[in-house]
């Protein structure tokens, strides 16, 4: 089984947690998810890494898409400023590549909900 997913296909882990894409393309994506019991931390809250991982799938299926529906890049950093928290409910990431060279794709992403801002990342991908 391979660990990564071309552009618009959910990985094993994205179902693991519950995101489900549904755009990517043309260096842009969306994907959303829904509160669930094994997302919580300790405080009842959506837990940052459900969140990061979220930001990162979204990221990674804006920049693959970018190589025609295979997967061609891989997170090399990113840095993500969380906002507000997530008790209940559906959130929504948007992603789009801001640049893309031929090694390095440049790449920010949001997470809203109900129009409230819950987190925002800049990443840089690497490519095959």
């Amino acid at each position: 089984m391979s660990s990564q997913s071309a552009a618009g296909q959910d990985s094993n882990f994205s179902k693991l947690l519950g995101i489900v894409i549904d755009k990517a393309e043309n260096g842009e994506a969306q994907a959303r998810m829904s509160m669930q019991e094994h997302l919580l931390n300790l405080h009842g809250r959506m837990h940052g890494g459900a969140l990061f991982s979220l930001l990162d799938t979204t990221l990674g299926q804006a920049s693959h898409s970018l190589f025609g529906g295979e997967a061609g890049s891989m997170t090399l950093e990113c840095k993500v400023n969380y906002i507000r928290a997530v008790e209940q409910g559906e959130i929504l990431c948007t992603a789009r590549v801001l640049n893309a060279g031929r090694k390095v794709h440049v790449l920010e992403a949001r997470i809203e909900q109900a129009g409230k801002l819950i987190a925002t990342a800049q990443a840089t991908f690497i490519c095959k």
